[in-house]
């Protein structure tokens, strides 16, 4: 037993014939064409059918399939210079460590700004030197350098790095008399920049944007790279930077940068590194979360970076980056028992928040291009965790507003194909927002009041023009039918083989048809647990997060002995040392006869 093929002949309609789920959603399975490919690749290379239906959704080759399994970094790694100013940066950064100058870091408080900080606070200490380390304040100082900030800096530094910030930040650099300022950066830049000694931005405006999907920790890492070719010309030998990559891993998932090119590779590499547990932050972090098997994509993205956010976003601001640049055990484990605790208070107020802007933004209509809410005194730490559960909700770009007197400052998340950042940077320079800008998938905004209605108008109208909203807000897309009794380790392994998946590259989802659920627990804050089988014996368990937010728990749990097609991503669970396959739960639908 295995996978269900779709006939090659079968018209465009419901997989399963669900065309309405018990979240909403139509279910659309893979086409003819993607189907022949799969098995075209298949009789070239002699691979599991598993395998090869991801490479032909990925469109490798068969001459291609060996390099996209096995990614190579010396082969994808781009030369750092490719990037507009980068010998400069690095030659600074040299220069400072050599002459003993006082550094400081100013880094954006969440992951990426996080481990942008760590990676250069870790050269920088293997080399027995040390910087200052400065993280804004979300609320009383907001994102990216401020004037006030960078002159108190300046005052007793010689170079300050920015990271993960600063590209549009024209009158806070200027403040910075008397120091050095080099910016290392990835959102979208303006048509000037700063007036800085280097800005390194593969997302200036006179970059090509063949490196634009890189987060700032991976601009971070080429710097690091070209400055230990620096160091080596003069026959010095800098730090190993390959042990860095699992500070790279994690940024890249955490800042949802697409799992392409150089990225997978990074990411694959850097989850390697932290399989070791060499690093003592990550490690006392994941220790605190009970993660008890080896890191994969998702761990990253939704265990440990959350976690490290939680102090950016509801703590103190500093404290994820302390955290992945600590040296000491003690310290590390009670920063990440602190950060624990603060994340388990952001997903508090995450909820309350969440639940009002869900109803708002139903109440205003989710068939739009953009889907928004805004309200007074939400947390301006979750709102862009509320953003991104809005769009995964509605399949739309979602924008929530957190109001303070007479301005609302607000974070959007974007879907495929929608550049979100360089819509909201148009806003502002129409004069429709205070402050905005970031990147395609996600961006953060500053707006008058009484102004917000009419910029989420226009915004709507630029992303409509961009597409968002021609799909069905609610299509679940699933690769194939799975008898549970197929869903073994080694099929996971084989599958993982073609990963690591995440933004870009998402995992395979199976259609697990005509189960009998044969056990139910709600454990946690509304999780459903559970246990299905196909009636020959075989059975499977699952989860399903957030199942009672939503009308699928409630559903699964009183089934009243109904059969069901469940949809979602198999993974392996380490328990007790054994391995077992789980069902990540996303969807259901009563099986009709």
């Amino acid at each position: 037993m295995g996978f269900t093929l779709l006939p090659k002949d079968t018209p465009a309609t419901a997989f399963l014939n669900v065309e309405t789920s018990l979240t909403g959603r139509f279910w659309a399975g893979p086409d003819a064409a993607l189907i022949r490919q799969a098995e075209a690749l298949q009789q070239q290379i002699s691979l599991p059918e598993a395998v090869c239906r991801i490479l032909a959704a990925r469109n490798v080759e068969a001459s291609d399939v060996q390099a996209f399994l096995e990614p190579k970094l010396r082969d994808l790694l781009p030369d750092p210079r490719e990037l507009h100013d980068m010998k400069l940066a690095a030659a600074r950064l040299v220069s400072a460590f050599e002459n003993k100058e006082k550094i400081a870091i100013f880094a954006d408080y969440d992951v990426d700004g996080g481990t942008s900080a760590a990676l250069l606070l870790d050269w920088l200490r293997q080399q027995d030197r040390d910087a200052s380390l400065y993280i804004p304040d979300r609320i009383d100082e907001g994102y990216g350098p401020n004037p006030t900030a960078m002159q108190m800096l300046a005052k007793d530094h010689d170079l300050i790095i920015c990271v993960d910030c600063g590209t549009l930040s024209h009158d806070a650099i200027a403040a910075a008399h008397g120091a050095d300022v080099v910016i290392l950066d990835h959102h979208l830049g303006g048509e000037t920049l700063p007036n800085a000694l280097a800005v390194v931005n593969p997302n200036r405006q006179d970059e090509s944007g063949d490196l634009g999907h890189l987060c700032a920790a991976t601009v971070v890492f080429l710097t690091l790279v070209d400055a230990n070719r620096q160091l080596k010309s003069k026959d010095i030998q800098g730090p190993n930077l390959m042990d860095m990559l699992d500070l790279v891993a994690l940024a890249t998932v955490a800042d949802v940068a697409p799992l392409i090119g150089v990225n997978r590779a990074l990411v694959r590499q850097g989850l390697k590194v932290m399989a070791a547990r060499r690093r003592i932050g990550i490690t006392a972090l994941a220790d605190v979360a009970g993660l008890n098997s080896p890191p994969s994509s998702y761990h990253l993205g939704f265990v440990l970076g959350p976690r490290v956010n939680a102090g950016g976003r509801v703590g103190k601001a500093d404290l994820g980056a302390r955290l992945l640049a600590s040296t000491n055990p003690d310290e590390a484990r009670a920063m990440a028992d602190r950060l624990d605790e603060l994340n388990t208070e952001r997903r508090e107020i995450e909820a309350q928040v969440r639940d009002a802007a869900l109803a708002q933004a139903e109440e205003r209509g989710l068939d739009g291009p953009l889907v928004w809410a805004a309200g007074d005194g939400w947390h301006p730490g979750v709102v862009g965790i509320v953003a991104a559960r809005l769009k995964e909700a509605t399949g739309r770009p979602a924008v929530v507003i957190g109001l303070d007197g007479t301005t609302g400052k607000g974070s959007g998340r974007s879907i495929k194909g929608i550049d979100l950042g360089q819509a909201i940077q148009r806003l502002q320079s129409e004069g429709l927002l205070l402050k905005g800008g970031g990147h395609k998938m996600a961006a953060g905004l500053t707006a008058e009041r009484d102004r917000i209605p009419e910029a989420m108008a226009r915004l709507g109208e630029l992303l409509e023009r961009q597409g968002a909203g021609a799909e069905g807000p609610r299509t679940l897309h699933v690769d194939a039918a799975l008898m549970p009794a197929a869903a073994t380790p080694e099929l996971v392994e084989k599958l993982e083989a073609a990963g690591p998946f995440g933004q870009g590259a998402p995992a395979p989802r199976f259609a697990f048809p005509d189960v009998v659920i044969l056990h139910t627990k709600q454990v946690g804050t509304g999780h459903l647990k559970l246990s299905f089988g196909d009636g020959l014996g075989a059975r499977l368990d699952a989860i399903a997060f957030g199942a009672f937010d939503g009308p699928l728990g409630t559903a699964l749990s009183q089934h009243g002995g109904k059969r069901f097609h469940l949809a979602g991503r198999i993974e392996v669970s380490h328990w007790g040392g054994r391995q077992r396959v789980e069902l990540r739960l996303e969807d259901a639908a009563p099986a009709t006869d």
